[in-house]
């Protein structure tokens, strides 16, 4: 799948697959974490593996309030426990397919909004 947005000041995303994310200067594979100006591979971290201590290294390189977890192919919820510990931390959180998440990043993120995106 291709994006047409593209924001030269922003990790905005170009395209995305099964395995890997392509952003306007560097390709990752998933599972990854990409905010406004920072993105790292994360190749341990799974859905059930998120919660405080795997998120805080990632959300503290660069303001969200809003995380957004790619859940793969197929959306799946995180767990109660999961959600209040990440609200917990002030950031809000939705979890959906990683299509869906990476359109949703990507809007977000022209909207100008404190935004992370984990595809996992």
């Amino acid at each position: 799948m291709e994006f047409n947005r593209q924001d030269n000041n922003h990790n905005s995303i170009i395209s995305v697959d099964d395995d890997t994310v392509t952003l306007l200067n560097a390709t990752l594979t998933t599972p990854c974490f990409i905010s406004s100006n920072y993105h790292t591979e994360v190749p341990d971290l799974t859905l059930e593996k998120l919660n405080k201590i795997t998120l805080f290294p990632l959300s503290s390189k660069d303001d969200i309030d809003i995380l957004i977890v790619g859940t793969g192919k197929i959306g799946k919820f995180l767990n109660p426990q999961q959600q209040v510990a990440l609200q917990q931390m002030g950031i809000g959180v939705e979890s959906m397919n990683n299509k869906s998440a990476c359109r949703s990043f990507n809007l977000l993120l022209s909207d100008v909004r404190l935004v992370g995106l984990l595809l996992l």
